[in-house]
């Protein structure tokens, strides 16, 4: 306890004022002033008790410290965490090069060129799609008639919203397709059995439109909606409504047929060929062409088919962006401040996992694969240290060594068995030894690496590396009849590397994770100790104020003794 006290020599009366009396009365005062007849005294308890309950809360203030500073940590890991993750999704298209329908890497996209020579022109005799991993080359095309379909009219009617009164049932569809009964009635007009008509096209594949050839003169047509194929009529009972409306004649057949149903007729390559659709696209696997005109004798289109390097261009400008991204995060946690030492904000300074990432990373870039580096793709570090690309370089580079580039930048996985296919390679590809089991029958039934047969499924003729293990993404198909151990060498270019390195690492189980969640952890349990210490100040703190009211009481009641002695005193004095 803290006490100050003044003393005095007093020679007249003491008295003591009501005011005094009303404080000293009080325990929930800050102060007490007792009043005699040599000496007062003021004790301040609150600042007492604040004293010792912030004595204790110290230790919790601290613990309170390291927290704050390992959320700041935890914050900048997310950081990395994220950049990493975005830079390892941006490397996936290139991290892979497996060409097939499935595979959606940047080096089994497609882009077809289409050019000419005659009179004719490209864009408009012939458009066309590729899929991922069609087959890449040059080919000629020559289009001697393109598919239509049938389409006919009738004669001319004075008007399309009069009743036509005729009344009557017939049967409408395709030759070889489906067909529908149509039924009119006396009240309909020409309008009413387009309408009807179109109602059944679903079944039919035959629409109904009405052409105003001048005022007054309305005539409808019927178009098949299938190239190749003749419209099927007949009349089943009533009036014959199509011969009524001039679209057949006396024996059934169409009056005026405007346009005959025809197949397509082109030569791909040298080879004649028919399809029944302009559509065509089971000639050349993953390849739809969209036959758009006839060409003139002696004019060919000339279609190449090759990797759309936009694709592989693009992602490595992506590839530049977030490795920049992931390098300023890693820089901003170097900061120096003006005496050398690390900046405040640079909360993981001198962090042995950001650093080893990091050092990765640059190994990574410094890869050399069949002659080839990152230079040679453009890519260079410029003075600022940040990571840039040359397109003119890359494109050059593309254009005159794309299997060099594809090898540089993917993981490539071969087999010593041309029995044993690659599918995918996954992203972190292995070399092992691969044992391959076939049943009497030649069936394939088990795919072994040293003896474990848990490591692939095998489905068919189908091997897939499980996941969870370190064969997981890698698939192969084996076409051989008997047993046999077959050799797969694997290896890993920059875009692989650099993802499995990025990807690994930001994962939920990577090894920033792994930091992340024993800081929470640690931050948990320093919690639970700033928890205790608080309940515990608070605990000390009523007792300290139950301790200082009984002190306080004691105070007040010699105050009134005082007091009481001082009146005694001064009466008998006056008396």
């Amino acid at each position: 306890m803290t006490v100050s006290s003044a003393t005095s020599s007093t020679t007249g009366t003491t008295t003591s004022s009501s005011s005094s009396t009303s404080s000293a009365s009080s325990t929930s005062a800050e102060s007490v002033t007792t009043s005699g007849t040599t000496n007062s005294t003021s004790v301040d308890w609150t600042a007492l008790i604040n004293s010792e309950v912030n004595a204790k809360l110290a230790q919790a203030t601290s613990i309170s410290t390291t927290i704050t500073a390992n959320e700041a940590k935890i914050s900048a890991y997310q950081t990395l965490q994220t950049d990493l993750s975005t830079l390892a999704s941006g490397l996936s298209s290139l991290s892979t090069s497996i060409v097939n329908s499935l595979a959606t890497n940047a080096f089994a996209t497609r882009s077809a060129t289409i050019s000419s020579t005659g009179d004719v022109s490209a864009s408009s005799a012939l458009s066309m799609t590729v899929d991922n991993g069609a087959a890449t080359g040059d080919h000629t095309l020559q289009v001697s008639q393109i598919a239509t379909a049938q389409k006919v009219i009738g004669t001319s009617q004075s008007s399309e919203t009069s009743e036509l009164g005729y009344s009557g049932t017939f049967t409408l569809g395709l030759v070889g397709g489906s067909t529908a009964s149509i039924s009119v009635t006396s009240t309909m007009t020409l309008q009413d059995v387009v309408d009807t008509i179109n109602a059944q096209t679903s079944t039919t594949d035959v629409q109904a439109s009405i052409v105003q050839v001048s005022s007054g003169s309305y005539e409808m047509v019927l178009t098949g909606t299938q190239d190749a194929a003749n419209i099927s009529y007949s009349s089943s009972s009533g009036d014959d409504v199509l011969n009524k409306l001039g679209v057949t004649d006396s024996s059934g057949s169409f009056s005026d047929v405007l346009q005959a149903a025809q197949p397509a007729k082109f030569t791909l390559d040298g080879i004649s060929m028919t399809r029944n659709t302009n559509e065509v696209s089971d000639v050349l696997t993953g390849v739809t062409f969209n036959l758009l005109q006839a060409t003139p004798s002696g004019t060919t289109l000339n279609v190449s088919i090759g990797t759309d390097t936009s694709q592989i261009s693009s992602a490595l400008q992506t590839f530049v962006t977030n490795y920049n991204a992931y390098r300023d995060a890693v820089i901003a946690q170097q900061a120096t401040g003006s005496d050398g030492t690390a900046s405040s904000s640079a909360v993981l300074f001198g962090d042995g996992t950001m650093r080893d990432i990091t050092n990765q990373l640059e190994a990574a870039l410094d890869t050399s694969v069949g002659g080839l580096s990152m230079s040679d793709l453009g890519l260079s570090f410029n003075s600022s240290n940040e990571l840039q690309l040359d397109t003119s370089t890359l494109s050059s580079v593309l254009s005159s060594n794309l299997s060099g580039v594809t090898t540089l930048l993917s993981a490539q996985t071969t087999t010593s068995s041309s029995q044993l296919s690659v599918v995918d390679t996954g992203t972190s590809p292995t070399s092992f030894t691969l044992d391959v089991a076939v049943d009497s029958s030649g069936a394939l039934t088990s795919a072994s690496v040293g003896g474990d047969s848990s490591l692939f499924t095998v489905s068919g003729t189908s091997i897939i590396g499980k996941s969870g293990t370190i064969y997981a993404g890698m698939a192969f198909t084996y076409s051989g009849s008997t047993s046999q151990s077959i050799t797969v060498t694997s290896t890993s270019g920059i875009a692989s590397q650099i993802y499995q390195i990025a990807n690994s690492n930001s994962t939920s189980t990577g090894s920033l994770q792994t930091l992340i969640t024993n800081l929470q952890s640690r931050d948990t349990d320093l919690q639970t100790q700033v928890n205790d210490i608080d309940s515990a100040a608070a605990t000390f703190k009523t007792q300290l104020q139950t301790e200082y009211a009984k002190y306080q009481s004691a105070i007040e009641t010699a105050n009134n003794t005082l007091t009481y002695l001082n009146d005694l005193l001064n009466s008998k004095s006056s008396g």
